[in-house]
Order: structure tokens, then C-alpha cells, then sequence
């Protein structure tokens, strides 16, 4: 059921892709700040306890629905996963800055393509060389690809497989969000005893998904620079997951992503990104794709048989 249920879902995100503005999306976000407005006293444990509202409260309604739903009808249990899946995984929540960025580049139009950079992330990309902004470029899309796509998928299989239905996927994206959305707040009203249950929690979430992903392109692209990329962080006490999963990324396509790391000082990769590399981004994503979905219904095929 899980394998058919992303297939649909992703086939769906594809045709006809959500909306930022979606009122699910926006409703999640206006509850994560409701929560944030009255939960943050700047006490650790509130922090803790405005975390589990905010994000494993809809995970847990999630998984609540599967259930009721399973009892009644197992078609309507398995729509309650394609939609809850169509909602939380998928190419097109990011791609679409990806494409427009990517053909501004291409023709040849920089300042365009720093000014959607610089929307899509909220940053300053003015000061960037050409070859940085590429790299950044790069950095933030194998980045995407693996919080709205890999992560959630691995997230879903895992809850999936011990009866939480759709929980891991919710779980994975308003964790991200949470974490993401009350670190940048610039107007100084998140406590940091919420940023850090946010950021830590995060982390725990993520160390699974993002070693996954990592494997994922080291398999379906250039496995041992992949490997030795990865073993490089893990060596210099930099194993953090998007640095395993950038440190991965870059050696299966020849391109370091991140600074070296040596023994005296850190320093930026000496190759130099060029356009054709964003090809290959896109490549090792969609190998990396088809490689776990043919795992998926290779795990399907088994339990069916068994």
C-alpha cells in the first residue's frame, strides 16, 4: 500500500502541484504560530511542550484518522495516505525556484538569477562570485530535494511500517518547518529555550533521513568520492546531517559542495561549479528517486508474498 500510495502522490504533485497559499499549508502555519504566541514563556520546558503541540499533535491527529478510517474502509485509508502524502512530499513545493533560477542563468541574465536566489532564500546575493552563487545555488536545492522528498519518504516508510500510517511524514515536514520557521524570526519574540527545543529535536528527527539520502546518491552516483566525502566529516567531527547529505551529493558528481576540511584550516573547494552541473543535480535527484521507489516495491512485493 505505501509504495502505490507515493507513487500516486508524487504522480499527483507532479500534474497538478500545490499552491504555496494551499489553506492546509496556511492553516499549519497559523497554528504553529498560535502555539508560538501562547506557549512561549522562555522556559525550557514550555519550549518542550509548545514543540509536541506544535508538530507531533498533527502527527498524531494524522495517524488517528488512518486508524478510524482503516476500520470503515481500507480504500478510504488508503486515500487518507495519498492525500496526506500529496500534502507533506513532493518536487514542485520547490522546484518551481529551482527552474526559474536555473534559466535565468542560462540565459546569461545573473542579475535575474540572483534576485530569485536571493527571494527564494531570503538572503543577500549580491556580493556572491558567479561560481559561489552557482555552488550556493546547488547547496540549497540538494538540500530541498532531500527535505521535501527523501526525508519525508523515509520518515513515512519508518511510521508506516509500525502502524502510525502517514504520522512520519507530518512529523518530518512541521518539525523542519518549526525549526526552520522560529529560528529566522528577525522580530526577536522567539525565546531561545524554543529555538533550541526546536533545533535539537530537529536534529534527532533528521539524522535518520539525511544518512539515507546520503546512501541514496552515493549508490546511483560516483560511490566512492560519495563515501569518502561523507567519511571526511565524519572524520573531522562535522557529521551533521546536511553535511553528510552535501558532503555525499558532491562526490557522486565530482563536485565538492562544502569546504574542504584538512588539518590546518578550512577551505573552499578549488573546482569551479559551471552551469553543466546543475544537470547532474537534477540527475543523481531523479536516479536517486527511481532507486527508492524500486526498494519500495521491492519491500511491498515481500510483505504481499510473506
Amino acid at each position: 500500500m505505501s509504495f502505490f500510495a507515493i507513487l500516486i502522490a508524487l504522480v499527483l504533485e507532479q500534474v497538478r502541484p500545490l499552491a504555496y497559499h494551499n489553506p492546509v499549508h496556511a492553516g499549519l502555519r497559523g497554528w504553529s504560530r498560535t502555539v508560538r504566541r501562547n506557549f512561549d514563556t522562555g522556559q525550557t520546558s514550555h519550549g518542550w511542550v509548545a514543540w509536541l503541540l506544535a508538530v507531533v499533535f498533527p502527527a498524531a491527529v494524522s495517524a488517528l484518522v488512518y486508524w478510524a478510517l482503516w476500520r470503515v474502509s481500507l480504500v478510504l485509508a488508503f486515500v487518507w495516505l495519498v492525500l496526506v502524502l500529496y500534502l507533506t512530499v513532493g518536487f514542485r513545493q520547490f522546484s518551481h525556484h529551482f527552474s526559474d533560477i536555473r534559466q535565468a542563468l542560462e540565459a546569461g541574465d545573473e542579475s535575474l538569477a540572483r534576485e530569485r536566489f536571493a527571494r527564494w532564500l531570503r538572503v543577500d546575493a549580491s556580493t556572491l562570485p558567479r561560481a559561489e552563487l552557482l555552488r550556493q545555488f546547488m547547496v540549497h536545492s540538494v538540500l530541498a530535494a532531500h527535505r521535501h522528498v527523501f526525508g519525508v519518504l523515509v520518515a513515512f516508510v519508518v511510521f508506516w511500517v509500525i502502524g502510525l500510517g502517514p504520522a512520519g511524514a507530518v512529523l518530518y515536514r512541521l518539525a523542519e518547518y518549526v525549526s526552520r520557521s522560529w529560528r529566522q524570526r528577525s522580530d526577536g519574540t522567539t525565546s531561545e529555550a524554543l529555538q533550541h527545543a526546536a533545533g535539537t529535536v530537529w536534529r534527532w528527527i533528521d539524522h535518520l533521513p539525511a544518512r539515507v539520502t546520503a546512501l541514496g546518491f552515493a549508490v546511483v552516483g560516483n560511490f566512492e568520492e560519495a563515501v569518502a566525502g561523507w567519511r571526511s566529516r565524519v572524520n573531522a567531527g562535522e557529521a551533521g546531517s546536511d553535511d553528510v547529505v552535501l558532503a555525499a551529493a558532491g562526490g557522486a558528481i565530482n563536485l565538492p559542495l562544502l569546504r574542504t576540511v584538512s588539518t590546518d584550516s578550512p577551505v573552499l573547494p578549488t573546482e569551479t561549479p559551471q552551469l553543466a552541473h546543475l544537470g547532474s543535480v537534477v540527475g543523481l535527484v531523479w536516479r536517486a528517486v527511481v532507486l527508492w521507489m524500486l526498494l519500495l516495491a521491492l519491500l511491498s512485493l515481500a510483505r504481499l508474498i510473506g
